[in-house]
């Protein structure tokens, strides 16, 4: 077992207090956005076993089956599969999907065939996989996810009466949903961007002026003024999330985190492909042939068990997310699996074997060790189903 030593990424979006908060240390000032925990190439934790730190991508290279695990290796090759973190929004993050495993494959081929550099603003795919991921909130967390019934949308949008959304409105009463979802991001996405950014701030004025169901969408236009994002994103279902309370983001499923702080668990990728509320690249054609334009009510998940391990349901094996909640006097429980796991506590103390956490500290388990976990608090395990 190895105490992690994490980086904190400091992204424009990131709250300035949430983590100092959660860390018990004085803000900076500074955005301080995710803290990563995992074997990440761009930013791995750290480990130490008596000869000073190490990534621990490179402990992980070293000898892949002693620390993952024989069937983690078979399963998913000889690298962690999964990426931990904190995520502190203070500001929206961009409006966004995730390939499948196959639609990565073949663009992550596709622009390494066109010599598309690795590390160029326009690349869609930085690596071959996939990337499902989990939120789970510590605190109340606003989020956007998956599309609205497109009359839902169409009478969000007349409700704003705003003669330049109308054309919008009444591509949303076609037929069938998904073309009608379609046709009207389409439109918005490939609109002139002068006229777009007039009916934005038309938009922006009565979101302002409404509040109540629009008063999210008069975030998104407080921070992206003039962008087509911001219409975009009136397509999606909102989501509040209770502290507890988490959502499973699959492949295809158009998201954006507005605020809160919430432990997030994703499979290891940096594939996004954006729709808006970024000034970063946004390739819509691809955006397009990714995006799952299918009604969904968000499935907004509580984790299910008996007073012991809490499960967080979820439909992919890269990653599997549980939570303790701790109380002292109570029973020790013993963690083993043939699998590797990293323990986070987020409240309270905790004891991991003889190693002590405090809020925001973890430990990483290699597959088949036995640790023993107790204290007075709350911590959630990170692990993959194999």
């Amino acid at each position: 077992m190895d105490r992690l030593t994490n980086t904190i990424r400091p992204y424009a979006w990131g709250s300035t207090t949430a983590l100092p908060a959660l860390l018990g240390v004085d803000p900076t000032g500074e955005p301080q956005a995710e803290l990563w925990m995992g074997a990440h190439p761009g930013a791995p934790s750290r480990v130490d076993r008596g000869a000073g730190e190490v990534a621990l991508s490179d402990v992980i290279a070293a000898d892949p089956e002693g620390e993952l695990g024989a069937a983690t290796v078979a399963k998913f090759g000889p690298r962690l599969p999964f990426l931990l973190k904190i995520l502190a929004a203070g500001a929206p993050l961009s409006l966004q999907v995730h390939p499948d495993l196959a639609q990565a494959k073949a663009g992550f081929e596709d622009e390494e065939r066109r010599g598309v550099p690795i590390d160029a603003d326009h690349r869609n795919y930085k690596d071959p996989n996939h990337k499902p991921e989990m939120i789970c909130a510590l605190t109340a967390f606003d989020g956007l996810c998956g599309f609205r019934p497109p009359l839902e949308a169409a009478e969000l949008l007349a409700g704003l009466d705003v003669d330049s959304l109308k054309p919008y409105v009444d591509l949303l009463h076609a037929h069938p949903e998904e073309a009608a979802l379609r046709e009207m991001l389409t439109a918005v996405l490939t609109a002139d961007r002068a006229e777009m950014a007039h009916t934005v701030h038309e938009t922006a004025v009565a979101v302002d002026r409404l509040g109540g169901p629009y008063a999210p969408y008069a975030t998104l236009a407080h921070h992206f003024p003039g962008d087509p994002g911001v219409i975009a994103a009136m397509l999606l279902n909102h989501v509040r999330l209770q502290p507890g309370e988490a959502m499973f983001l699959g492949a295809g499923v158009p998201h954006a985190y507005i605020d809160g702080l919430g432990v997030e668990l994703l499979a290891n990728s940096d594939n996004v492909l954006r729709a808006g509320l970024t000034p970063k690249h946004v390739d819509v054609p691809e955006l397009l042939k990714i995006a799952k334009f299918e009604p969904d009510d968000p499935n907004v998940l509580r984790p299910e068990g008996d007073g012991g391990e809490e499960v967080y349901e979820s439909p992919i094996d890269e990653f599997r997310l549980s939570r303790f909640l701790l109380a002292p006097g109570g029973v020790s429980r013993t963690l083993s699996l043939d699998a590797p796991q990293i323990l986070l506590c987020t409240a309270g103390s905790a004891l991991v074997g003889e190693l002590p956490l405090t809020p925001g500290e973890s430990v990483f388990v290699p597959a088949g060790e036995k640790v023993e976990l107790s204290g007075n608090g709350t911590v959630f395990r990170a692990t993959v189903v194999v």
